[in-house]
């Protein structure tokens, strides 16, 4: 058994401090690209991704105001992947859409609350139409805005969240078939639940505590209970905090786990092919990501680094290089890069390769941006208000794009079909003018120019899912400025109608979608950076939401993934704790609620986590971008819910978001991670 699936990343230029990663194909070459949200380029730096894992250097498209999150979706259902970017200081998220060949068009803009902060995209009306849910760290609340399925989004409805929501997620996590959402609140370490009424708007949160300043949530069934967990990076504890879901939007206590320095982003999969779900988080300071290998039952290993650039601060997961293999994408804040950590598929990267972004790449996502069947990566450039495009050769090697603008600082960035066109389309948070940006894909690895859409104040991440069962995606953003998820309901076409807004906890930086609860609609978890905590809230199927349940996770929650880590069929969770040093582990119930955290220990200030299996065992692992020691941490999954010892990789500096990939179609999970200072992407091949 492979054991040190990635042995260092591979990064590469982005725009100023990419804050942000995220992954899609968008240029539909059947190969994964990334895109970076670059926070001082107030751009998106897109990477298109080669055959062997590799990626071309970045293209550069505008973005609002200190762009924060970033994601990639089809927005306008043109089967063309789009970018939703989250404008910090704008309090707007503007969409880029695709153009199906790598590019994206011209950013539009779309209110949301005070310092947007995260965006996810899912149907919460279920109209079939992606919306879109945004966290306004500025005004405590969730934007929710309604997608009009061509790419173009409603006004936002506003949710409370707890203070300072940094991040959220969706998921049906009291299994009602309606998309709930969690958010992680910063300001009060806890995370919080609104429970979705499956027609756009949500109930009121419900708080769960977190470890200290929760910065993202994810969600997944980590104890294989086929009920949702969370997980929620801790950002002043250096933590992960798992909330194990109870099934009916309720969740257990919190599990702390702990990983590297600061913990911001973390995603979850099965990085080992054990049938495990892993997490991974971008430690924000260090330059590293921690992988957490989850043994099945809600439970992780202890962390294992991986090096990145300087200041990780987003991280995605996804197969780079078309090996079947789970590979990361961190966006390193400090260095301006991305790493990319290609999975060796048995929880393990190779050596990163890094990739110029725009400035302080705050965010990447990856994705098939040009529909030539290898992976592309496309970075939020947070300085740059650019999404900057890398397309992959499927080789694990990726080259610079165009860059596509946003609204002010991009800070997460996702990608996803926005529009139904079968192209990859762009959504990414505008931390700094309280919107998202939505950019649909052409289908080449261009996109249109951005559509901006209103959040809450300051989002700082996005999601995606199908909040309203009407088969159209729809967007959740976390509002760290205002403590709230806005849920964006999608139209079909790449629209939105006007966000919702739902209450979170404070400060909610990160958020994922997922079904916590089984009953077939999408929830919401959420990262509560400013208040220890992930929120988790029940999707009613309708595009609503119930009130949040906040869970205990470490300090300064960042980033949250969820999976299921212990192989119960329930979803449970993982979060990046960068307040300290850990990450937390919550194993859903399978009802929406969440068992008490188990924290693991990784390096200084982990900023991201995602989790996938690295080492081929079917058993979920962790990888976390540790943000002040410039590494990948991969923490290997038991497949029971804990993790073992972790392994270290090096990446650019400041390495702030991670994702994961096949980039070289090896079949094996490699990684990419955004590094913040470098201004680049590192790439880890999976070398098992």
């Amino acid at each position: 058994l492979c054991v040190n699936p990635y042995t260092s990343s591979t990064n590469y230029k982005t725009g100023n401090s990419p804050v942000c990663v995220t992954v899609g194909d968008f240029n539909n070459n059947k190969q994964l690209d990334l895109a970076t949200a670059n926070q001082q380029d107030n751009d998106v730096s897109v990477l298109i991704g080669k055959e062997n894992g590799i990626f071309q250097p970045q293209y550069e498209y505008a973005t609002g105001t200190n762009p924060y999150s970033v994601i990639s979706r089809d927005f306008n259902n043109d089967n063309k992947l789009d970018l939703v970017v989250v404008n910090y200081y704008e309090d707007a998220v503007s969409i880029l859409l695709g153009n199906n060949d790598g590019t994206f068009q011209a950013q539009v803009k779309y209110t949301t609350g005070i310092y947007p902060t995260c965006v996810t995209v899912a149907d919460f009306n279920s109209d079939n139409r992606l919306d879109l849910a945004v966290t306004n760290e500025g005004s405590t609340t969730v934007s929710i805005l309604l997608g009009n399925g061509d790419g173009t989004f409603q006004s936002q409805h506003e949710y409370r969240t707890g203070l300072g929501p940094y991040s959220l997620t969706s998921g049906d996590f009291n299994n009602d078939n309606r998309l709930d959402l969690a958010v992680a609140n910063s300001y009060e370490s806890t995370v919080s639940i609104l429970m979705g009424n499956g027609d756009g708007t949500f109930q009121s949160q419900a708080p769960y505590r977190a470890g200290s300043t929760p910065k993202a949530v994810i969600s997944g069934d980590f104890n294989n209970d086929k009920i949702l967990d969370l997980a929620v990076s801790n950002y002043y504890e250096d933590t992960l905090t798992v909330l194990n879901g109870n099934g009916d939007g309720t969740f257990q206590a919190r599990i702390n786990y702990r990983v590297g320095d600061g913990p911001q982003y973390l995603v979850s999969g099965d990085f080992n092919n054990d049938n495990r779900l892993d997490l991974a988080v971008a430690n924000y300071e260090e330059p590293t990501v921690s992988i957490l290998l989850g043994y099945g039952d809600g439970t992780f290993q202890s962390e294992v680094r991986y090096s990145t650039g300087s200041k990780p601060s987003s991280i995605i997961l996804d197969n780079f290089n078309n090996d079947t293999e789970l590979d990361l994408a961190v966006g390193n804040e400090g260095d301006s890069t991305v790493s990319v950590l290609l999975g060796y598929g048995n929880g393990t990267f190779r050596l990163h390769t890094t990739y110029h972004t725009g400035n302080k790449p705050t965010s990447v996502t990856s994705g098939d941006f040009n529909n030539d069947n290898k992976r592309d990566l496309a970075v939020a450039n947070s300085a740059d208000n650019t999404i900057g495009i890398f397309l992959g050769d499927g080789d694990g090697n990726f080259y610079s794009g165009k860059n596509f603008g946003t609204g002010s600082e991009p800070s997460s960035i996702l990608s996803n079909y926005f529009n139904n066109d079968l192209k990859l389309d762009l959504v990414v948070t505008n931390n700094g003018e309280d919107t998202i940006s939505l950019l649909l894909g052409n289908g080449d690895g261009t996109f249109r120019t951005e559509v901006r859409y209103s959040t809450g104040i300051s989002p700082s991440s996005v999601t995606s899912g199908d909040f309203n069962n009407d088969k159209n995606l729809d967007l959740a953003v976390a509002n760290q400025g205002e403590n709230t998820v806005s849920v964006l309901l999608g139209k079909g076409d790449g629209t939105f109608h006007n966000q919702s807004k739902y209450l979170s906890g404070i400060n909610p930086k990160s958020l994922i979608s997922v079904d916590f609860n089984n009953d077939k609609k999408l929830d919401l978890a959420i990262a509560n950076y400013g208040e220890n905590s992930v929120s988790v809230l029940l999707g009613t199927g309708i595009g609503t939401f119930h009130n949040q349940y906040k869970y205990v996770t470490g300090m300064n929650s960042c980033s949250v993934i969820s999976g299921d880590f212990n192989n119960d069929n329930k979803m449970d969770l993982a979060v990046a704790n960068s307040g300290e040093h850990t990450i937390s582990v919550l194993l859903g119930n399978g009802d929406g609620t969440f068992q008490t955290l188990m924290n693991y220990t990784v390096g200084r200030r982990p900023e991201s986590i995602i989790s996938g299996d690295f080492n081929i065992d079917n058993k979920l692992d962790l990888a976390i971008a540790i943000y002040d020691e410039n590494c990948i941490i991969v923490l290997l999954g038991y497949g029971d819910g804990t993790f073992r010892t972790q392994y270290i990789y090096g990446t650019g500096r400041q390495p702030l978001y991670l994702i994961s990939g096949d980039f070289n179609k090896d079949n094996k999970v490699d990684l990419a991670v955004a590094n913040e200072f470098s201004g680049d992407v590192s790439i880890l091949l999976n070398a098992c």
